[in-house]
């Protein structure tokens, strides 16, 4: 008889998992033979009677022609050396093993009289199968200062050493619209407190929670917000059905059921599953075997972890196939004696940056290419800065080239691998006659479609004329721009913005145009007035109506601005004060971005900061002369006399928007519009003429990720997109943009306004077999079942965030009646607390001490 599916967590998830990693090469180990491999000690984590031997046969001396094996008081000192290791924190002591387990150490060793130090490895990186593998689940660690221990479903082994561990959950626990892997996730993140047992998971290089229909991963560290998917580019089903559907001999069935609670009925389960036929492929069984086939497990750990400003952070899987294809591309010489290069276009806020580094790493660590020299190209002296620092924080030796004669000094005296310049820094050295044609340098070119299309590449080509360029994007190309693209050869690789979206790897971008109510009759400015006064009682608006006639007197520009000053007030306090969330406002010059702070301090409601370059620097697309206003004169002189110089001042601005409790909005003209990478950031308000690139860049300053962060939000002064009622590419600001490649860039407020009636009713409608909808004790009872908790739960928090983005909208207090709007607000307050309610009632809150 063929038996009922199971939704039992070691059925339908755990033993699979196993079942697949054992047909992918791990040996399984049972927790008793896990236990033994560990010395009987809870506290181990390595399985040394596993790493003792394969150690001895990894590390082989060649010495004058023969192989001699290291002493064993030198296999006892590298393993002393992995375990006893100092405890400094999680992050900053994975780092210190990470750099053990890759780099190796090196040991002294006495040949023949002769004393000589010899690196000695953990893992063969080089050759996966030199290596071995194993698999155990149940694996109890105890925690750090405690005898407890906490239990980890299933944990890999490379050599002996935990380099992955896994977390299993049924598929069916979802709960508040949260997906049952985010308990696995929670899980895992509180194992790994210092108080926990961080002693395994410094170890661990790869961190999956799974649940057959979703599995997403990270490495140590990881906040929830930041785990991913990952998605394969070919088809690999095929693959995927041959290695689930291996059969079990019956000594492995024995090895893998007989320990467990309820073994005979187990067996019998997958023994009938067995019979029943073949099973297909779930989201678990392809993410296990896209991560953890040994070599590519091993690739991942070697080339696509690196360690940023404190942070450790494994490639996503656009990254690793961007390298993968860029490697594929130019390991090999073409018919000219060159390598072949191209572009990437990864989207802004997908990490960019990070793929350039780790294209650095791939390059400095393949066999074919024995010297690769990497210069890192931008348009502008910030972005230089930015990648500079990337690299240095990743642990990457890198000079940056502070005039042409360095950038060419630096290269012909080779003092370092990798150099990032800025493009104009080749201006004052192209006719100086130098010229290196190694074909192992590698060129890469920061947002490739700007100037370096231009003179500047070919002033790039004759300096080396044999390099491999590869440029990198994050926006798309210009219709113009796609016939150039050939000067860099081709695309290699594409993640365009709705793929970002859909992956999880940045949010949603939400447009609203609020141009059109900030008009110049007295009509639209009283309907303005009546919206952002609604709140507040007679003698508020009194108050604040005076403050406008007090501007009468002065030009309408800058009337205007006070107006914007007070609606940006009213919409940050209203929707993001106090959330951590921040705002830029986007001027359009640099006396602008001033008068914004001198109305937003006297509104009072919200702090500001100002960040712009010197007075003698023009910047802004509104600035036509030269002429040095004593506003902004005077604005940069009180900045030097707070923070002494122009690098303290725009340091520490940035990094108190970085806090929660900084400065909530900074206004910018120029800077910080593109290459700044602040996650709190979730608003930018636009008073300045964007378009094409510029608008772009600017608009994803805020599609970061954040916890709590559901979307970033533009809302448009200047009219850049009008109401956004067509295709994107339709309006001049983006019309020199192919349709494909601007789709999902943006999308308009009012489309998910206009959902909320929608979500209301089936909130509602969750309740329409209760009679009484006045009787919250009904309304309890009726929730009793856990489905039907889980549903309400559902629709509650897509009302919720439909209702909070509608509730920043000029559109939706216009369209919809106020005695609506107080009803959605009231009902809203009744379901928040009656979810609190039930889940109070039914005692959902989860028990740790279980696990």
């Amino acid at each position: 008889m063929t038996p009922t599916p199971s939704f039992r967590e070691e059925l339908i998830s755990q033993i699979p998992a196993l079942q697949l990693l054992r047909a992918l090469g791990y040996t399984y180990l049972n927790p008793d033979q896990a236990l033994v491999a560990r010395g009987g000690t809870l506290s181990n984590v390595l399985l040394d009677t596993i790493l003792v031997p394969q150690l001895r046969k990894l590390n082989r001396i060649r010495y004058k022609g023969r192989a001699y094996p290291f002493s064993e008081a030198n296999i006892q000192e590298a393993i002393r050396r992995l375990k006893n290791e100092p405890y400094d924190g999680l992050v900053r002591t994975s780092e210190k093993i990470y750099d053990l387990l890759t780099l190796g150490i090196s040991l002294p060793q006495t040949i023949d009289g002769n004393t000589r130090s010899f690196t000695f490895r953990y893992i063969d990186w080089k050759h996966w199968d030199h290596n071995v593998f194993h698999v155990s689940d149940e694996f109890s660690v105890e925690r750090r200062r405690s005898s407890e221990t906490r239990r980890p479903d299933v944990v890999l082994f490379v050599n002996g050493i935990p380099l992955v561990v896994i977390e299993c959950k049924r598929p069916d626990l979802e709960k508040g619209g949260d997906k049952a892997v985010s308990e696995a996730i929670t899980q895992m993140i509180r194992n790994q407190r210092d108080d926990e047992i961080p002693g395994l998971f410094v170890f661990s290089q790869i961190l999956l929670a799974i649940s057959k229909n979703d599995a997403l991963y990270a490495t140590t560290g990881t906040p929830k917000k930041f785990w991913s998917i990952w998605a394969e580019e070919r088809d690999i089903e095929a693959q995927v059905h041959h290695m689930i559907n291996q059969p079990l001999t019956p000594a492995e069935k024995n090895h893998l059921y007989h320990h467990r609670d309820q073994s005979q009925e187990i067996r019998r389960y997958f023994d009938e599953l067995e019979q029943a036929g073949e099973r297909l492929s779930t989201a678990q069984d392809r993410t296990l075997y896209s991560l953890l086939r040994p070599e590519r497990l091993l690739e991942l750990a070697y080339q696509f972890i690196v360690y940023d400003s404190g942070i450790k952070k494994i490639a996503r899987y656009q990254q690793y196939f961007a390298v993968k294809a860029t490697i594929e591309r130019v390991e090999a010489l073409n018919v000219q004696g060159k390598r072949t290069g191209g572009v990437i276009w990864h989207t802004t806020g997908s990490g960019k940056s990070l793929t350039m580094v780790m294209l650095a790493k791939a390059l400095a660590l393949h066999p074919a290419i024995a010297n690769p020299r990497i210069i890192l190209v931008t348009d502008r002296v910030d972005l230089d800065d930015q990648i500079w620092r990337t690299f240095l924080a990743c642990g990457k030796q890198v000079h940056k080239a502070e005039s042409g004669d360095d950038l060419v000094n630096t290269i012909k005296a080779g003092k370092a691998d990798i150099i990032t310049t800025v493009i104009n820094k080749f201006e004052s050295v192209a006719g100086k006659g130098f010229q290196d044609d190694d074909p192992d340098i590698f060129v890469l070119v920061d947002e490739s479609h700007r100037s370096q299309y231009g003179s500047f590449h070919s002033k790039m080509r004759q300096l080396f004329p044999n390099a491999c360029y590869i440029g990198f994007t994050g926006t798309p190309l210009l219709k113009a721009e796609k016939a150039t693209v050939v000067k860099f050869g081709d695309f290699i690789h594409k993640y365009p913005m709705q793929q970002a979206v859909d992956d999880g790897a940045v949010v949603s971008l939400l447009y609203e145009g609020r141009m059109a109510e900030l008009g110049v009759n007295q009509e639209q400015i009283d309907q303005w007035f009546e919206r952002v006064t609604r709140t507040l009682n007679d003698d508020q608006k009194r108050d604040l109506k005076s403050k406008f006639s007090r501007t009468e007197a002065v030009s309408r520009t800058e009337q205007r601005i006070q107006q914007i000053a007070y609606d940006i007030t009213d919409h940050y306090r209203d929707n993001f004060k106090n959330s951590g969330f921040k705002a830029q406002l986007a001027a359009a010059n640099k006396e602008t971005a001033i008068l914004y702070k001198k109305y937003l301090d006297e509104f009072g409601e919200v702090t500001s900061e100002v960040i712009i370059s010197p007075p003698d620097t023009r910047e802004g697309s509104e600035e036509v002369d030269n002429t040095v206003s004593p506003v902004i004169e005077a604005f940069w002189k009180k900045m030097m006399e707070r923070f002494g110089t122009e690098e303290k001042y725009i340091h520490e601005i940035k990094s108190s928007f970085g806090r929660s409790d900084g400065v909530e909005i900074l206004i910018v003209v120029d800077k910080l519009l593109t290459g700044f990478d602040e996650p709190r950031n979730t608003v930018l308000y636009i008073d300045k003429p964007l378009k094409e690139h510029s608008l772009l860049q600017a608009i994803a300053r805020v599609n970061r990720l954040f916890e709590g962060k559901e979307f970033g939000y533009i809302i448009d002064y200047r009219g850049v997109l009008g109401e956004l009622n067509a295709a994107l590419n339709t309006y001049n600001a983006l019309a020199a943009f192919d349709t494909d490649d601007v789709v999902g860039m943006i999308a308009d407020t009012a489309e998910e306004v206009r959902k909320l009636p929608l979500y209301h009713a089936a909130l509602w409608d969750i309740f329409k077999e209760v009679t009484n909808k006045q009787d919250t004790e009904a309304l309890e009872r009726f929730l009793e079942p856990e489905d039907r908790r889980q549903q309400f739960y559902e629709a509650l928090t897509a009302f919720a965030r439909c209702l909070k983005v509608a509730l920043s909208t000029v559109y939706f207090y216009q369209e919809t009646p106020e005695n609506q709007v107080n009803r959605y607000k009231v009902d809203f307050r009744f379901f928040h607390n009656l979810r609190i309610s039930v889940r109070q009632r039914f005692a959902e809150t989860i028990d740790y001490k279980d696990y």
